[in-house]
Parts: C-alpha cells; structure tokens; sequence
C-alpha cells in the first residue's frame, strides 16, 4: 500500500474525531438517544430491564463509531444513569495503530453492578475498560443466567447494534472521561 495513502487515511481520521470532539452533542440529544438505546437493549433480551435495574449505575453510549486505515480511532458520548436519572455526561474514545481497515459503528451499555464500582469510575479522572478493572463483556442477546453474572463481576459491558465492517470492535482499551458542563 503506499505510504501517502495510509498517512492520508491517518490524518483524515483523526482530523474526523477531533471535528466531532469539537461539536459536542447537546444533552437533549445525547439523553433521546440514550433513551432509545435503553430500549432497543431491553428488546434484545427479556432479562435486559430487570438486570438494569439491579445496576447501582448504567452508562449508556448510543453511538460509538470506530474507524481508520492503519490508524484507527473511536467515539462516542453518553450519559451516566443512577436509579433511572441521568447522574453526569461521558465521552468515550481509544485509538490504536496496526492491521486496521474499515468503519463501523455500535451502542455500548456498561452496567456498575456495586456501589464500590460505581463510586471507583465516578471518582476517577478518566476510566479505561481493561485497565482500571475487570470487566465482563457479555452478548446483549445473551440467554446466559444474569445473577449468576452479577455475583461473579462488579461490571457488566454489552456491546450491540454493529453496523459496518471492521475487523476490530472489542470494548477494552477505550478511555471513558467525564464531559465537563
């Protein structure tokens, strides 16, 4: 491949995430979308509200979008929900560099199940999944048993609604951090 290509596909990849950094949604959006997206993940699965509800706390991200050329990049914002109510606003963001091709996109559902690791992500200065702790990623359409999840992990993470092709859509090595008012 030649090389103008790939640092062409680079920079206009990380030209595009810092655009959308740039244009932040405004909270009416990202709290429609959060809604819709809560309820397309209950339609996934009958036991999606009840395991929700168990949740000390549930950050939806309705739109992440991931892509590049070698180099790729990801984003999304999203909202922090305790007890039904939006708590705070949240973006999430990663990028890495190697074997990438594509675009895609998805919804992502991360469930705090103890009130320790609610307080461990809201009191952190910017959360990485994988890094800062354990996380069990679980299919959204998933028949699996939920409480013997819940008493296994303290995080639940859900990936769903892919569209796009991309060879990479794992949820670890993102970087969470709160979305200043």
């Amino acid at each position: 491949m030649n090389r103008s290509y790939v640092f062409a596909a680079a920079a206009v990849t990380i030209f595009s995430l810092g655009s959308t950094l740039s244009f932040a949604a405004k909270k009416g959006d990202i709290d429609e979308d959060v809604a819709t997206t809560l309820s397309d993940f209950n339609g996934l699965n009958t036991s999606n509200a009840g395991l929700r509800k168990q949740a000390a706390g549930v950050l939806v991200f309705p739109h992440i979008t991931k892509g590049g050329v070698g180099v790729a990049g990801e984003f999304g914002e999203g909202a922090l929900q305790v007890n039904g109510k939006t708590v705070g606003y949240y973006s999430i963001g990663g990028a890495s560099i190697g074997l990438t091709l594509g675009a895609a996109k998805r919804s992502e559902i991360i469930m705090f199940m103890t009130p320790d690791a609610l307080d461990k992500f809201t009191n952190s200065d910017g959360w990485s999944m994988g890094a800062d702790a354990g996380v069990t990623v679980v299919s959204a359409k998933a028949t699996a048993d939920y409480d013997t999840l819940t008493h296994k992990t303290p995080i639940l993470a859900f990936a769903f609604g892919e569209k796009g092709l991309m060879g990479d859509l794992s949820v670890e090595g993102s970087k969470i951090t709160k979305i200043k008012d």
